[in-house]
């Protein structure tokens, strides 16, 4: 089974495309999804059946109660979220996602290092 991964507004739509066939990936934009506040797009997030949101805003995990969710955070810290950037790390942010504990809520993937 797929895993559904959300990728939210600050990050670059065409990243949505370099994700591998074993995850389903769509952008706030594709949902319509792009003027929901926090909660309202965890809430959605969960009606749609989504688990993960890909962001790197790393204060979601203090302004939302994520227990209220079966949402998983996905952040990534980088020093820069544009595309051509991000691209070449898809593989490691697949990786994160793929090894992540599942009693886990929030997971930090760190690209700023090698």
């Amino acid at each position: 089974m797929k895993k559904k991964l959300l990728l939210d507004e600050n990050l670059p739509h065409p990243l949505s495309n370099n994700f591998s066939d074993e995850f389903e990936v769509v952008t706030v934009h594709d949902k319509g999804w792009a003027t929901l506040k926090n909660g309202h797009l965890l809430a959605a997030m969960t009606e749609a059946g989504i688990e993960y949101l890909l962001t790197v805003d790393k204060n979601l995990q203090f302004q939302q109660n994520l227990d209220k969710y079966p949402v998983k955070l996905v952040l990534i810290r980088t020093f820069d979220n544009r595309y051509k950037n991000l691209v070449g790390l898809v593989p490691r942010i697949e990786k994160g996602i793929r090894e992540m504990p599942d009693d886990l809520k929030v997971l930090e993937i760190d690209l700023r290092k090698a």
